[in-house]
């Protein structure tokens, strides 16, 4: 068995939970779940299937204090900082040539989202553990994640053949759906949620960049050959998602459906998936008081913050700005964060 290398992707912006999130402390930064944040669960979760020296994060520019900081244990050298945000099979890619040259083209990538909670981490090593196994056979492999209900915010991956135990070919990948979908996806039983957990070898990965996305494997080559390059070249690489780029074109795709606690926490309406509520499933962090309330998230600081009477309504204190919205509408907390842009707000 290859060498295994953990990847964690910490590039993303998380609009959907200001204000608590910021421009220089995005959802990764936030616990959300418990008293730590979120990349430090994700890194904390990997002993001792990856050990911290064969772990890689990457990240932005304005984000690299931000995981020394989380992630303290972390040697320098292994946060790898990109100069512009260039999508998923950028910054993947970018991570592929350092594995390469670091460890070897054989060895294993496991791909893996920084602000994401698993409940049951002991479970997630198995599945990745079983990950690295078909990627180290030359299968690109995906944790598929069994559906719980039929959501709408997440994209799927219908399984095909069995092609060992516990393990299918990934037939197709599928967009998000509506309500109506989402739901045959759920009776029909082959499909999947796709959480954006993968696994590789760093060598595949590459081919598989040059087979589908030449402009970005030329890019990446050229900083391999001269790191000093990364400056103005990554910033001109072609920015889409892997999923976009290569697993919805690569013929040895494998999907592995698993359970094991996982959420992506997508907005402040999913905190109750990932908290202890109290006896009227409020959810509550800090100096949070709630009374006669139903199916509330309350999240405060130092300073109380009181509801009372209401029903699943968000309320989250910032110190400097506070968000009140209903539950149903937590996905459009994002045009706050638009509209604070338009008036070129400091409360970003």
């Amino acid at each position: 068995m290859s060498e295994i290398v953990a990847v964690i992707l910490a590039g993303g912006s998380g609009t959907r939970f200001w204000p608590l999130s910021r421009n220089a402390r995005p959802k990764q930064f936030l616990a959300l779940a418990t008293d730590k944040s979120l990349i430090h669960e994700t890194y904390a979760r990997l002993p001792p299937l990856v050990d911290g020296a064969h772990t890689l994060v990457v990240c932005g520019q304005h984000h690299e204090d931000g995981v020394r900081e989380h992630v303290a244990e972390l040697s320098p050298a292994n946060v790898l900082v990109e100069p512009a945000a260039r999508n998923t099979a950028a910054a993947i890619g970018y991570a592929a040539t350092e594995v390469r040259r670091r460890f070897g083209g054989d060895a294993v990538m496991l791909i893996l989202p920084s602000d994401h909670h698993v409940g049951e981490p002991a479970k997630m090593r198995e599945s990745l553990a079983h990950a690295a196994r078909l990627a180290d056979d030359g299968w690109l492999v995906t944790l598929g994640i069994d559906p719980l209900r039929p959501e709408t915010g997440y994209g799927y991956i219908l399984r095909g053949e069995v092609i060992g135990p516990g393990a299918w070919r990934a037939q197709r990948f599928v967009e998000k759906p509506d309500a109506d979908t989402a739901r045959g996806y759920l009776a029909d039983g082959r499909y999947s949620w796709n959480a954006g957990i993968f696994a590789f070898r760093a060598d595949r990965l590459l081919e598989e960049l040059a087979a589908h996305m030449p402009e970005l494997h030329e890019g990446l080559e050229q900083i391999a050959l001269d790191p000093a390059s990364v400056t103005h070249v990554f910033p001109r690489l072609p920015s889409m998602s892997i999923d976009y780029g290569v697993m919805e074109k690569a013929e040895r795709i494998a999907v592995i459906p698993s359970s094991f606690g996982w959420s992506d926490v997508g907005s402040f309406a999913a905190i109750p998936e990932v908290r202890d509520l109290d006896a009227r499933g409020n959810a509550l962090a800090g100096e949070a008081m709630a009374i006669d309330c139903d199916g509330c998230v309350v999240l405060a600081g130092e300073r109380l913050v009181a509801a009372v009477g209401l029903k699943d309504v968000v309320v989250v204190d910032a110190g400097d700005a506070v968000l009140v919205v209903h539950k149903d509408r937590a996905q459009d907390v994002r045009k706050v964060v638009d509209a604070l842009k338009a008036r070129g707000s400091p409360l970003l």
